[in-house]
């Protein structure tokens, strides 16, 4: 029988980060994945990062999947695709099914299971026709293989896979004409919520869906209004034309072999289902069997890959390769780390609690997570925006999330962000922006803008991320439309900037009427 000191399960962002930590310290390793690319949701996922740069912030996950995969190499990691772990016995021993055919037996002096979690579903008339699908089906459509999932879509679920997903479908050219969430306030990011919310998707909040229309496909959709118990309230029935339904309503841990294993397990609402009960090192009751990333406990996958190198560290320590101070120093400070990550209003221990008052910005963040959008007469108090002659960045950022790409990203130190990684943006007093827009391009939530007011003009410039195909052109005549999406005023595009170093977001200035240099955020070509 073969043996490796450590077999992981799972080659996602924690699998990977597990085997790179313990190969490059000389542990033999291989990792075992069902599917026929490694890297799990990464290579799905076309967005920044938030976080710092010890996160991996403001680079694509797929750019990060890439570089995990070097690292594995590198290192010396034994990656085996096509591999179905179907069982973990005493002793560490696994049975793997490979290429759908073969049966191997070998055994692990060390374990990390990192399977991940799958979509959850809910059911409603018409669920099981074709067209209703998950929004990782969806991403793996459009991210993988290229091709768009549908061309009138329906969003069910308002949390970031929600969110993102959906931009992702503007993104394909699909069309979403609703985004709909039986909770009463958006479940992600708000500065997702916004910029759907600019680019036209309505958003319908306390409503679900009703009914899916059609015979062998999906042609239709109701949804309805419910109340605070979640029933139908009559009459308040929307029809949409679609031909398909996205699904996005959370995930459950992966957590089968676990329960083979023999691991303590427990059904924990925090941690978003059934899970294994872990030390701080992630270690299982399973003496040597470790797990990391969403199969203990639902999290983005920048939280998987620390944990995953701590998972790593553990068991380069377990093995003999390092000694307890080496272990401690290294884990304390991806703990660290970690919990950077683990902060403000969406931290994980923030699940199913109330939000206090207690954060700068709550007020105009509840109201943006209630709408989906900062409305025009909220803006204007948010810290991070501020009205000077002049180019400056203007910040729409109001939620206390772990991101400070832009705080980075400025080279003459015009916003700050300080020591907490979850305090909001600010423009620093007596700053001189010279109109790089690297803050623009760098911020994963596509919430700042370049104002360039001149005081002997009637008109501004309006510097945005824009990351739709076709580009406009200089030149090219538009709309401009406001924060909900909705036309403010004709635009003229004056500029439009494409380089290496804002990594595919590009920046698109237009030339607005002055009094609309608050309200316009986004632009849209004219109609032929």
């Amino acid at each position: 029988m073969e043996r490796y000191e450590l077999v992981v399960v799972g080659a996602g962002p924690a699998g990977l980060s597990a085997a790179i930590e313990a190969a490059k310290c000389g542990v033999k390793t291989i990792v075992f994945d069902e599917n026929a690319r490694p890297g799990g949701q990464l290579f799905k996922q076309i967005h920044k990062f938030f976080g710092s740069k010890e996160h991996r912030a403001k680079i694509r996950g797929f750019k990060i999947g890439e570089q995990l995969l070097q690292e594995a190499a590198d290192a010396g990691v034994t990656v085996r695709l096509n591999a179905t772990v179907m069982g973990i016995y005493d002793d560490k021993e696994l049975t793997v099914k490979l290429d759908n055919e073969k049966i191997i037996h070998l055994k692990g002096d060390t374990i990390l299971v990192a399977t991940g979690a799958s979509e959850n579903m809910v059911t409603f008339k018409g669920w099981t026709l074709p067209g209703v699908i998950g929004a990782g089906a969806a991403q793996t459509f459009m991210n993988l293989h290229h091709v768009q999932p549908g061309q009138r879509i329906l969003m069910l679920g308002s949390g970031n896979v929600g969110l993102v997903v959906s931009y992702q479908l503007l993104q394909a050219g699909c069309e979403v004409v609703a985004l709909v969430d039986a909770a009463p306030k958006i479940g992600g990011y708000g500065v997702h919520a916004a910029k759907l919310s600019r680019n036209g998707v309505p958003f319908y909040l306390s409503h679900t869906i009703k009914e899916a229309e059609g015979t062998d496909h999906v042609t239709g959709v109701t949804i309805a209004r419910v109340d605070d118990h979640f029933q139908f309230i009559d009459g308040t029935e929307k029809h949409f034309d679609v031909d398909t339904i996205c699904v996005a309503v959370g995930l459950t841990p992966m957590s089968q072999l676990l329960k083979m294993a023999g691991c303590k397990m427990e059904n924990n609402r925090a941690k978003a289902g059934y899970v294994p009960i872990v030390d701080d090192y992630g270690e299982t009751s399973v003496d040597g069997l470790f797990v990391a990333g969403d199969v203990s406990g639902i999290e983005e996958a920048s939280s998987a890959m620390i944990e995953g190198r701590i998972s790593g560290v553990a068991i380069t320590y377990k093995l003999g390769y390092i000694d307890e101070a080496e272990r401690d120093k290294k884990i304390n400070e991806l703990e660290a780390a970690l919990g950077g990550l683990r902060q403000g209003m969406f931290a994980p221990g923030m699940r199913g609690k109330k939000i206090e008052k207690t954060e700068e910005g709550i007020d105009i963040s509840m109201s943006l997570l209630t709408k989906g959008y900062i409305a025009d007469d909220e803006i204007e108090r948010y810290p991070g925006v501020v009205k000077k002659v002049g180019i400056h960045p203007v910040m729409e950022c109001s939620q206390n999330i772990p991101c400070n790409p832009c705080q980075d990203a400025c080279p003459k130190g015009c916003i700050s962000i300080g020591d907490n990684i979850t305090s909001l943006p600010i423009v620093v007093a007596d700053s001189t922006c010279i109109g790089c827009g690297m803050c623009v391009a760098s911020c994963p939530g596509q919430a700042i803008f370049l104002v360039d007011e001149e005081p002997d003009k009637d008109s501004v410039a309006i510097t945005m991320p824009y990351e739709f195909l076709p580009l406009p052109e200089k030149g090219d005549k538009g709309i401009a439309l406001g924060r909900n999406g909705e036309k403010v005023c004709d635009c003229e595009v004056t500029d439009v900037k494409s380089s290496a170093a804002y990594d595919h977001t590009s920046l698109v200035t237009i030339t607005v009427p002055k009094d609309m240099m608050m309200k316009a955020r986004a632009y849209r070509r004219a109609e032929a």
